[in-house]
């Protein structure tokens, strides 16, 4: 842990009023949630990000929404990482984000992996050059069909459409259990957290 013993915890998101409420905006919505929760508002101004200092579960964090857009997502996070000496990702850096390979209304922790065409993920990716850090990943895909079949969800055109108002509903759920992913990473560790929210809920 860094000299400052502070804890990254970093949504993804493209800056702009226009795509506030998009799907590829749940990380910064996630991060908004996370701020309510904490009584901060993301204010601070430095390494390209809007940021504050927060106590969640007990530990301080440094709540991060890089201002860059999200392909340039690493610039920002290598910055802050820096500047608050943190060397471990792997114990120290969470970032959360939308994922289409998911449903909405599902989430996935995973403590290592590729891009997988998330350009945010792939910019850190790069600017970090390892896998280990803890992902908290928001399903934004759309449902399957009733009879099963994959909706093919048309990629950036939808990722950036302002979602509609049931979406937001199902969305808003996904935000807290977003938290609370974000809360046990920090306390018992990216095992637990996997253990506990990516179980296949059986309807």
């Amino acid at each position: 842990m860094g000299a400052c013993g502070v804890r990254l915890v970093v949504g993804l998101g493209n800056p702009g009023i226009e795509y506030q409420f998009t799907p590829h905006n749940a990380g910064f919505l996630a991060l908004d949630r996370i701020a309510e929760d904490c009584g901060v508002v993301l204010s601070n101004r430095r390494g390209r990000a809007l940021t504050a200092k927060a106590r969640l579960a007990g530990e301080e964090v440094l709540l991060v929404k890089p201002e860059t857009f999200m392909n340039l997502s690493g610039l920002s996070v290598a910055a802050l990482m820096q500047e608050f000496e943190v060397t471990d990702p792997a114990k120290d850096l969470i970032v959360v984000y939308d994922d289409l390979a998911f449903p909405l209304g599902t989430l996935r922790v995973n403590e290592r992996g590729s891009g997988g065409g998330h350009n945010g993920i792939k910019s850190i990716l790069g600017t970090l050059g390892t896998e280990s850090w803890t992902r908290i990943r928001i399903g934004v895909g759309k449902p399957a069909l009733a009879d099963g079949r994959e909706v093919k969800s048309g990629g950036k055109d939808y990722l950036l459409a302002p979602m509609r108002k049931q979406e937001l509903a199902v969305l808003d759920e996904v935000l807290d259990r977003a938290k609370s992913a974000v809360e046990m990473a920090l306390t018992k560790g990216v095992g637990a957290a996997m253990n506990e929210f990516n179980r296949t809920v059986v309807s």
